[in-house]
């Protein structure tokens, strides 16, 4: 038996290839499949099989255009509108010496399924399982992203958990679809596999013996699920387009960039660092940094039916966006800004800016009592952890509607950990009409390390719970 794990930072997804002799299977393959083909090419394996365990919601899977250039056939869990194998309870395959055996594990979907892999050339006991979504290491799957049976699949959840999974041999080894960072859970370990008996002893929520009390622990307090999380199940079950038939990106000049980005159905999305944005933008673009979590960030507030014009660094992160943008389902990307904004500036094109405030200036502005609005763009949960006296607490994403909570006249200062999200909430906040805008740059990391507040928990942790750091 052999298993070579694929991880996606940002997104934090796990697939794997699990081969046997000469065939080998591909488990909850990502979107962009030649890393599947080239590592079964190394391996001298053939791929004849795509195992899902369940519908995900944080991304779209790669299933059909694996499918689609190896010719093989998709298991999977639950009710799908293209060709492939459904799979239950007590369904048995082989794949030469490995016996891959499917249990119903319901709980963080309804559909969700774990298979039990044994290795017949060892032993007769099941050597690892690929149980997606449903255990984590250091947690279990969040059941609460199905509005009205959250409680209901808690429940199921627990069953699972405590009379199947935790069932099998200490020796087992678990390979979930998922690790730190993942929204996906609460608070995800940052070690990528581990043991059915490790789990037993140090996984947090497997401790939690009362049911009432697990299903209450999983349905209250829970971070939030961003926009994608309630349409990219739906996308996965119906068949994603294929990657082959998306617009290609082109470059465009900046009087073509300016006339398509006039549309109703366009809009502009800035790539580049804070600091770049923050000096010089096209008006009324969305800043979602590369170097932050910028899949799940874009994915949580642009809205997926429209087309997207790119400014980025290079052209070559204009592409790697695109591939990042798929992952997450926002496929109408059509072109980006050829020559950057140098050459947007060059043409006499209108521009914006945000001012980029260091950590000396912020303190300055506070202790001097100055009349403005410091909004923390953090989630609840690191806000609570530390925060600087008089801040508003209102994360990014929900600054597209809460903006109206704040006032447009006023100096409005935005905070997060390191100036990412900030910059977000700041592009967000220039679409609404507030001119006088600054970005905390470095974050809360930074005003720590001037010394201007004690080290933020949350800040310096950047394996744990703190998802959106």
């Amino acid at each position: 038996m052999f298993v070579q794990q694929f991880f996606v930072k940002g997104i934090a997804h796990s697939s794997y290839l699990l081969g046997g002799n000469r065939n080998c299977a591909i488990v909850d393959p990502r979107r962009d499949i030649q890393i599947y083909l080239d590592a079964a090419k190394e391996m001298g394996m053939q791929i004849t099989h795509i195992l899902e365990t369940h519908l995900h919601a944080d991304f779209i899977s790669g299933h059909l255009d694996l499918a689609k250039v190896t010719g093989t056939k998709i298991y999977a869990p639950g009710k799908c509108d293209f060709e492939y194998v459904e799979v239950t309870e007590g369904d048995t395959f082989s794949i030469d010496d490995l016996e891959i055996k499917v249990i119903e594990t319901p709980g963080h979907t309804p559909e969700h399924i774990t298979y039990i892999v044994t290795d017949r050339v060892r032993g007769s006991e099941p050597a690892c399982i690929f149980c997606g979504d449903t255990l984590f290491v250091g947690d279990v799957g969040r059941p609460d992203l199905f509005p009205g049976i959250a409680e209901k699949l808690a429940e199921k959840l627990y069953h699972s958990l405590h009379e199947k999974l935790l069932k099998l041999p200490d020796f087992c080894e678990v390979y979930p679809a998922h690790g730190a960072g993942s929204l996906c859970g609460r608070a995800m370990g940052a070690k990528r596999s581990s043991t059915i008996g490790y789990e037993k002893l140090y996984n947090a929520a497997l401790q939690i013996k009362d049911v009432k009390e697990f299903i209450a622990s999983l349905t209250t307090d829970m971070p939030p699920a961003p926009d994608h999380f309630s349409r990219c199940s739906a996308i996965n079950a119906k068949g994603p387009s294929l990657v082959d038939d998306l617009p290609v990106l082109v470059p465009l000049t900046p009087p073509e960039f300016k006339a398509l980005s006039e549309q109703e159905h366009v809009i502009v999305l800035d790539t580049r660092d804070f600091a770049s944005f923050g000096g010089l933008h096209v008006p009324d673009s969305y800043h979602v940094d590369f170097g932050g979590n910028f899949a799940t960030f874009a994915a949580w507030v642009l809205p997926p039916q429209t087309d997207l014009l790119l400014v980025s660094e290079s052209p070559q992160q204009a592409h790697d966006a695109v591939t990042w943008l798929r992952r997450v389902g926002l496929d109408r990307v059509i072109g980006y800004l050829e020559g950057g904004i140098f050459e947007w500036g060059k043409h006499g094109l209108e521009t914006d800016h945000v001012h980029q405030l260091s950590t000396f200036a912020l303190h300055e502005k506070i202790s001097k009592g100055e009349q403005l609005t410091l909004v923390d763009a953090r989630s609840p949960k690191e806000f609570d952890a530390l925060h600087i006296e008089g801040a508003i607490n209102i994360p990014s994403p929900d600054l597209r509607t809460r903006y109206k909570e704040l006032t447009p006249n006023l100096p409005t200062v935005l905070i997060c950990g390191t100036g990412h999200r900030s910059s977000l909430g700041c592009s967000i906040l220039k679409q609404h009409g507030f001119k006088d805008v600054y970005n905390a740059a470095g974050g809360m990391t930074a005003y720590s390390a001037s010394g201007f507040s004690p080290e933020c928990p949350m800040c310096v942790g950047p394996h744990g719970p703190a998802f959106l750091g």
